[in-house]
């Protein structure tokens, strides 16, 4: 595997390693996974108790779906 960008940074290069870069990862999903969470529950909300269909949110939520999907079998057959 070739070292990452942020190695080469001379302050840095220490402070980067596949255990920051793993961590990294796993934060970002976490919090992607966590914004879709409030989304939905936003949506749901405006829908059940406002009456109100508001496309943007779920628009939001599929954009997140479609995406993790595809992202999920681009690496899976291209890694």
């Amino acid at each position: 595997m070739k070292p990452h960008i942020l190695s080469k940074v001379p302050i840095l290069g220490q402070f980067v390693d596949e255990r920051f870069l793993e961590h990294r990862r796993r934060a970002s999903s976490i919090a992607g996974f966590a914004t879709v969470l409030v989304a939905l529950g936003l949506w749901e909300y405006r829908l059940l108790v406002e009456n109100i269909w508001d496309w943007e949110l779920f628009v939001v939520i599929a954009t997140f779906g479609v995406v993790k999907t595809s992202l999920f079998f681009w690496y899976r057959f291209h890694d």
